[in-house]
């Protein structure tokens, strides 16, 4: 086994993104600060075109996975988003945002990273335009109310600037570290280890190549950002630029968890159109890359994952590559250490011997429906907020959650159903 090979693919990789990674994040933080959820859903309340148009428009540049897209458009529409602005909103944001984006051109170049939003726009707009003409909603829902019905957030700059930096740094690390760390390694591997000729064959029939594509990407979990090394690695070994991007757009819009969600929560119809926008756009954008476009526009900016041996390293470009390793590895810890946490107390509840009364005030109960960290903090944030429940601690990898206090389980469930979760207890 060549390690050499690796290592210097691996690194080369991280080092093309992790400059422009950190910043997605740090935009990203600000895009979650300054603009308030109240703020999207009084744009998504309509079923026309303007509303779809605009639905789209918003999820584009917003940083939330095809997991972490579920909770937030189910609570949208809870609170009165259409059906239509509902499904355009899924389609657009798990695509791309401004951390993908940033990281597409790293890797794949200015073409890829204008190509990806605008083919997630005609996708989310398609798809929402034909949930509201197929599948429009039944009755009209109640308008949102006025902004400043809310309150205004007084917090100073500087409070604002910090929670930004937090969120970015924290928050987006917790929900799509791990699956950027699977992409990377998964894109070395395949350069390193797949010989050119496996895929040579597949350069004389593209179309078929993609429909692979769509079979294996389709059914798997696989965030916006973690697509591109995997998409940069397939093409340095013979895949066309046109099969790539199927990759970067139907493995992180469609996966079977959002799938059983949205037909909980939009039914079949338009979880069928849904599925189908994506697939179908996902394969003519490809089929337009690769037939009716210059294919000098879509070559990869860099050969480094291609394994060369004399690799350089910057020196700014390093150091954002160990930030972003020393932040990932920060979050891999917290998540041990609540894991670690959490089976204490599940052991001190399921103990005989400490049935006090305080335990005998905490109950558990399973959810179902979870992928991500932020899936996880809006699971437990629900519960959290129903009335009687005095403390809350939510499991991710077991799914289990200890809730203490006298709230009812039919109310904890309801909160957990209206957050896009199913929720039993045990």
């Amino acid at each position: 086994m060549d390690f050499n090979a690796l290592a210097i693919s691996f690194f080369n990789v991280i080092n093309e993104m992790s400059p422009y990674i950190l910043l997605g994040f740090i935009i990203a933080g600000l895009l979650h600060v300054f603009i308030p959820e109240q703020t999207l859903l009084r744009h998504l309340s309509g079923n026309g075109l303007k509303t779809v148009v605009k639905a789209a428009a918003i999820g584009i540049p917003l940083p939330l996975c095809s997991c972490g897209v579920l909770p937030t458009a189910v609570g949208l529409r809870r609170g009165g988003a259409s059906k239509a602005a509902t499904t355009s909103f899924l389609i657009a944001t798990p695509q791309t945002g401004v951390d993908s984006i940033a990281a597409t051109y790293s890797l794949l170049g200015l073409p890829f990273a204008l190509t990806r939003p605008v083919a997630a726009l005609v996708c989310a707009v398609a798809g929402g335009y034909a949930v509201g003409k197929c599948d429009p909603d039944s009755e009209q829902k109640e308008a949102p109310k006025p902004a400043e019905e809310f309150g205004k957030d007084s917090r100073p700059l500087h409070h604002k600037v910090i929670e930004s930096v937090r969120y970015g740094f924290v928050d987006m690390i917790d929900s799509i570290g791990k699956w950027l760390v699977i992409g990377l390694v998964v894109a070395t591997l395949i350069t390193v280890f797949v010989p050119d000729e496996w895929f040579v064959g597949f350069r004389e029939f593209p179309l078929g190549a993609m429909l692979i594509v769509v079979l294996i990407a389709v059914p798997m979990y696989i965030c916006a950002t973690g697509s591109i090394p995997i998409a940069m690695s397939l093409m340095l070994k013979g895949l066309t630029p046109g099969v790539a991007f199927v990759l970067l757009m139907a493995g992180p819009a469609v996966n079977f968890a959002s799938i059983v969600i949205l037909n909980r929560t939009q039914g079949r119809k338009a979880t069928a159109i849904y599925v189908a926008s994506v697939v179908i756009t996902a394969i003519v954008f490809g089929l337009l890359i690769d037939y009716c476009l210059p294919a000098a526009w879509f070559e990869p900016r860099t050969l480094a994952a291609h394994g060369h041996c004399h690799a350089h390293f910057g020196w700014f470009e390093s150091a954002c590559s160990i930030l972003l390793a020393l932040l990932i590895a920060y979050s891999a810890l917290k998540k041990l250490i609540r894991r670690r946490d959490f089976a204490r107390a599940h052991c001190n509840v399921m103990d005989n011997n400490l049935n006090t009364p305080e335990n005998m005030n905490v109950k558990e109960y399973k959810i179902s429906g979870m992928n991500c960290a932020h899936c996880r903090a809006s699971a437990e944030k629900a519960i959290a907020e129903v009335a009687g429940v005095e403390k809350v601690s939510v499991d991710l990898a077991s799914g289990m959650a200890l809730v203490e206090g006298d709230a009812s389980p039919a109310a904890i469930a309801e909160a957990v159903r209206n957050a896009g979760f199913d929720l039993s207890p045990l």
